[in-house]
């Protein structure tokens, strides 16, 4: 091989995946049916769940909204739609893909109220004990440093979902850089990669990737149009492989 041939293999993309088995676990969802804005009913999330398996995933930790003032989601409500789940896929013939539970919680007036009363988080990643949280879009959290402090002396390990969507960060992003210096961990959607969200999004997350500061990725899946961005966008992607060759944390959850 000429030192040209091998400077060329050397520069070109990483292959692209073939499926996302390489992850093993999906760590954001909204499967669980009638409980948020993602599945409506049990077919619906048992069909959800095929899907994920055939991408390659035996994994998915579910993640329902909690919000105040809206999805007012309960541990025990949540574990229950859970149960539902399990015995319907069951039913259906799914097999090796193992279902599990978590929220993501928005970080409004009833989190602090609840971190303050010292009351049940839903967390993944066993003594991990990671929590899925979020906020507004388009409006910056007053408190955010202080939850996160408060997260960390409970015990909790805070994972910020998307950041790449929250357009008040746009054009910060030494913003997101030092979150993450403070000991939060990022999650990056999957469909982001592809423009799927918006466009900002997508420099953003591919921003990240090329940082290196991207400590999980999730499909945030909530019905099929996502899976199907997945299928048949993601994959092709050269940014998935960049992504996947990043130290992620999905497959020790």
């Amino acid at each position: 091989m000429s030192f040209f041939q091998k400077l060329f293999q050397r520069d070109k993309a990483p292959a692209v995946p073939a499926s996302l088995a390489a992850l093993g676990t999906d760590m954001h969802s909204h499967l669980l049916p009638g409980l948020d804005d993602g599945a409506e009913t049990l077919d619906q999330s048992v069909a959800l769940v095929r899907q994920l398996q055939d991408l390659g995933y035996h994994k998915l930790i579910m993640t329902p909204h909690i919000m105040g003032d809206f999805y007012r989601n309960t541990p025990e409500g949540i574990r229950g739609a859970l149960a539902a789940l399990r015995q319907a896929a069951a039913t259906a013939g799914i097999t090796g893909m193992q279902l599990e539970c978590a929220a993501e919680y928005y970080l409004d007036e009833s989190f602090g109220q609840r971190l303050e009363n010292q009351q049940e988080l839903l967390t993944f990643g066993g003594e991990q004990r990671l929590v899925l949280v979020e906020t507004s879009y388009i409006n910056e959290p007053f408190n955010l440093a202080e939850t996160i402090f408060n997260l960390k002396a409970a015990g909790y390990q805070p994972v910020l979902a998307h950041p790449e969507r929250y357009t008040y960060l746009y054009g910060r992003f030494e913003e997101l850089v030092r979150i993450r210096q403070e000991g939060v961990l990022l999650q990056v959607n999957l469909n982001s990669i592809t423009g799927y969200y918006s466009a900002g999004a997508k420099r953003v997350a591919e921003k990240l990737i090329d940082g290196g500061l991207v400590d999980l990725l999730g499909t945030d899946t909530h019905h099929l149009k996502h899976l199907d961005t997945l299928r048949n966008k993601v994959l092709a992607s050269p940014y998935l492989a960049k992504a996947l060759a990043l130290p992620l944390l999905n497959n020790t959850l």
